[in-house]
Formats: C-alpha cells, structure tokens, sequence
C-alpha cells in the first residue's frame, strides 16, 4: 500500500466513525423534534439552527483555514463539537428537555463544522495524486452513505429505548475516534506566501477573486446558489412527508432515510468510474435535472405510493452523490492549494444564504402550499436549472472542453484539460 494509501485509510477508518455516530445523533434529534412537535416550522427552524452559524462563519473560516494547521484545525473542531455535544446532554439530565436546547447544539456544531469541513476538503488534494481525486471523493461519499443506511435504523431503535441524552453520548465518542486517528497522520500544508498578519476582508476578496476569474466555475457558483433555494425547503420538509402525506411512522421515516443512504453508496461506487472523471460538468448539469424529475414525481404521488417515494429517493440520493463529488473535485482541481480553505468555505456559506430564505418560508409553505406542492414546484425549478447550465456560455464551453469539441477562441484551461 502506497503511503497516501495508508494515510486515506487512517483518516477515512476515523471519518466513517465520527460520521455515523453525528448521523445517529442527527436522525435521532430529527425523529424526536418531528414526534415531539409534528411541526414543519419547528424542523425548518432546526435546519436554521444547523446551517446558519457555518453560513455566517463559513465567509471568514477559509482565510485562517488557509493560515492554519490544517489537521490541527480538524483535531480542535471535533473536540469542541464533543465538548458541545456533552454540556448539551448534561442539560437534558439535570432539566427537563427543551427544543432551545436542541436549537443550541445544532448551533454549536455547525459552528465547529464551519471550520472542520474547509479544512479537510483542502486537505485532500495535498494528500493524493490529482486522478485519484473524484474515486477518493467516492469513498468519502460512500462512507457517508454508509452513514445514512445505518444510522436512521438505529436512530429509530435508540430514541425508542433511551432518553435523548443518553444517544447524544454516541457522537462524543466518535469525534475522539476521528481525533485518535488524525493524530496517526501526518498532513502537509500549502507554502505560505506571507507571514503578515491575517487581513480578513483582503484575503476573503482575494478567495472571491479566485472564484471570479475563472467564469465556468463562477457560474457553476451561481447555479448551486440557486439549486440550493429550491432543495433545502424540500429537505426539511421530507420527514414529515413521510408522516402527513403517507400517514407513516417513525420507522417509515427511517425506511425514506435509508433508501437515501442506499441512493448515496451506488453514487460513490459510480462516481470513482474513470471515465466519469472526464465528464464532470455535464454530470454536474444532468444531476440537476434527475433530482428536479425525483422531487416533481414524489410530489404527485398519491397517499398510497408510499414504496415508490422510498424508490425515487435512492435515485435522488445517487444524483446528490454524483453532484457533490464532482463538484469538490472541480474545486480541488481548478483552484491554487493556498486558496482553497477560503473558497471552500466561501461555497459552503454563499450556498447556505439561498437555503435560509427558503427554509425561513417552510412553514407557510406546508400550510398553505401544501407539502406535495412544495415538492413539485421545488422539482421544476431544479430541472429548468439543469436545462439552464446547458447554454450559460462559459459552462457550455467547459462542456465543449470535455467532450472534446474545438471551439475557436475557447479557453484552454479548463476542467477537461486538467485531469
């Protein structure tokens, strides 16, 4: 084995620990608030909790990110998640449970993420050769997947034995698994171009102008920006989906989340096929377009489709798999290695602005839209989008570039030509 080989597998054996055990945690709060409350405001607001702070935090993190000890940043933000995570279960023993407190914790570890995921994805591509990228993107996303098929079962089975504080412990103990073996490795940084304090708002530009002077991968921005406006509405509002729409249960919900997960791990075995690595704007382009088909048909679907929803959903599961990795890998493979902590952590929060509108809006869309309509307006959008991304020029030209079509004029340096 390969010494890159050996470090992806240390660090990888502790991020599938640390993963499922967060997803545990996170089904299980869902499927609590979700019984609890059987409210779409009260799931929108959790999403908020969780998304809002990396949002905010995520426009400034990229820049220490980029300055940082990029594995030291890792160890810190599992440790002050676990931290989070164990004052939060303490609460719940001493006073009697409270959605605040939920919202507090949700909070807390998007705020440790903020900093957690920017540094791992910049990671990566000073870890491993560049052709390597989109099959190490894979794996990851499988070992999320993995997360995803387990964890909704076992969510379901732990709420229904023990008090909530008790299965948050579970994710203590993964992030000090995911720290044991990040101390194992060794991860290099980027050369320093300056040891001059840290400017903010001049670094975060120069991150935005990274983006900005490479127009394919601007736009590619601009379209994730609005995909996500129309997606996590529609997210948030799927367990109650499965409660309201097809009267299900607890454990149908965790059957709906598992066929997600299910959905993920056939897209991470797919997404590490050569010849896909080519090819990874028009997958970006048709993803798009097949999750916006998912949501639009699952919106139609009558009372009684409930096994066909579950259906639809592995297939939106392999398209949000294939998006997300080929994305990362674009941005890994276009960006300079000293840039990309601040550019990652700018597309984690620019992303996140659109999906705080939609989210602030879910309430008076279960209510008065309708949760079936959510979904088939939601699933138009995201296609139209796909059909958009086909002749946007400076897309279309990175299309040309990777099927191989000459255009006269086009720029050479583009995500084709650099795998």
């Amino acid at each position: 084995m390969t010494d890159w080989k050996r470090v992806f597998a240390i660090i990888f054996t502790g991020q599938l620990f640390s993963t499922l055990s967060s997803y545990v945690v996170a089904y299980a709060v869902i499927f609590w608030l979700s019984v609890e409350t059987r409210s779409a405001e009260v799931l929108a607001y959790a999403t908020i909790a969780s998304l809002l702070p990396q949002m905010v935090l995520g426009l400034f993190t990229g820049v220490f990110v980029d300055r940082w000890n990029r594995k030291r940043t890792m160890i810190l933000a599992d440790l002050f998640i676990a931290l989070c995570t164990l004052v939060l279960a303490a609460l719940f023993w001493i006073t009697e449970p409270r959605i605040f407190y939920v919202y507090l914790l949700l909070m807390m570890r998007s705020a440790g993420m903020a900093f957690h995921i920017p540094a791992m994805q910049a990671s990566v591509p000073l870890l491993a050769p560049q052709d390597k990228l989109m099959r190490i993107s894979g794996i990851n996303n499988m070992i999320q997947s993995v997360s995803t098929i387990a964890s909704p079962a076992l969510a379901a089975l732990l709420i229904s034995l023990f008090e909530l504080q008790w299965i948050l412990l579970i994710d203590v103990a993964g992030a000090l698994i995911a720290v044991s073996t990040l101390l194992m490795v060794h991860i290099p940084d980027p050369e320093k171009k300056e040891l001059a304090k840290p400017h903010l708002w001049r670094e975060l530009l120069e991150g935005m102008k990274e983006i900005y002077s490479k127009p394919g991968l601007l736009w590619l921005f601009i379209l994730a920006l609005s995909a996500m406006f129309f997606i996590m509405p529609v997210a948030a509002l799927f367990p109650l989906m499965t409660l309201e729409h097809f009267s299900g249960t607890t454990y149908m919900m965790s059957i709906v989340e598992i066929s997600w997960g299910i959905g993920m791990l056939i897209g991470g075995a797919i997404i590490g096929h050569r010849r896909l690595n080519s090819y990874k704007v028009v997958l970006i382009n048709i993803t798009y377009m097949v999750l916006g088909l998912t949501f639009f048909f699952s919106g139609i679907l009558p009372p009684s489709g409930f096994a066909i929803f579950a259906g639809i959903t592995a297939i939106g599961g392999i398209t949000m798999t294939l998006y997300s990795g080929s994305f990362t890998v674009i941005i890994q493979t276009m960006v300079e290695p000293s840039a990309l902590g601040r550019v990652f952590s700018l597309y984690s929060s620019v992303t996140l602005l659109p999906s705080m509108i939609g989210l602030l809006a879910t309430g008076y869309i279960a209510d008065t839209i309708g949760i079936g309509n959510a979904f088939i307006i939601s699933g138009i959008g995201i296609a139209l989008l796909g059909i958009a991304a086909f002749v946007i020029p400076p897309i279309r030209l990175m299309v040309r570039a990777e099927v191989g079509v000459k255009t006269v004029g086009s720029p050479q340096s583009t995500v084709g030509s650099q795998d």
